[in-house]
């Protein structure tokens, strides 16, 4: 006889946490309401209780994607030196991105619902931006190098977008085929933050040198 699995206790955690599961299995392509529901035993129709389209129970597991990634950022290792602080965050912005790499492609290379209909979505992801800008905030006026609103979310985007390339290229295939030596691969999250540095200080004239975007010895 076929096994009858038992109603989930909380149906919707069940359902958010068996749509993460076909993601991961078979692709974002699979994920459908019907889908969920017959994997957990249910009626088809039992998981629009919670969620009245498919693309609500998207939104949920994208949103808790991002909340896993800020609670990430806000849990790095700190320190009280302003620079050092954002090329810690920097750290662990390419540690996620290798160690989740469902939820990492899940945020930045998918598809989303419209966030307009589903807000709750990006919360957390514009908290972990803000905490970029906050970084930058706080490096710039340490070096007394006060910068306009303005000014330091674009170098946040510009950080954000240097990350963004390198952890794509490293979760990627096409890097193992180019038979690059391992040290130089390892030295290369310590050499873009280096780079981002310098094009930080370069890019605001009559700015003092600073030197690379450290992290906390260590901190890989």
């Amino acid at each position: 006889m076929p096994t009858v699995r038992a109603r989930p206790d909380d149906l919707k955690e069940a359902c958010v946490t068996e749509a993460f599961a076909i993601i991961a299995a078979e692709g974002l392509e699979k994920l459908s309401l019907r889908e969920v529901a017959r994997r957990l035993g249910v009626s088809h129709q039992a998981p629009y209780r919670h969620f009245p389209s498919r693309d609500h129970i998207l939104a949920e597991v994208v949103a808790r994607a991002f909340d896993h990634f800020a609670a990430y950022l806000d849990g790095r290792q700190r320190t009280p030196d302003p620079e050092q602080d954002l090329g810690g965050m920097g750290v662990a912005y390419l540690r996620y991105a290798g160690e989740h790499p469902l939820e990492y492609r899940l945020m930045f290379a998918t598809p989303l619902p419209d966030h307009t209909q589903h807000p709750g979505m990006m919360r957390s992801a514009r908290h972990a931006f803000t905490l970029l800008e906050q970084g930058l905030e706080r490096m710039r006026n340490a070096l007394g190098t006060a910068s306009p609103r303005d000014a330091i979310t674009l170098d946040a985007l510009f950080i954000w977008s240097a990350l963004h390339g390198l952890a794509g290229i490293q979760n990627g295939s096409t890097i193992a085929t180019l038979a690059l030596p391992r040290k130089l691969l390892a030295e290369a999250p310590t050499h873009l933050l280096t780079r981002i540095s310098h094009a930080l200080a370069g890019g605001h004239p009559g700015s003092p040198s600073v030197s690379p975007l450290r992290h906390p010895a260590g901190d890989n």
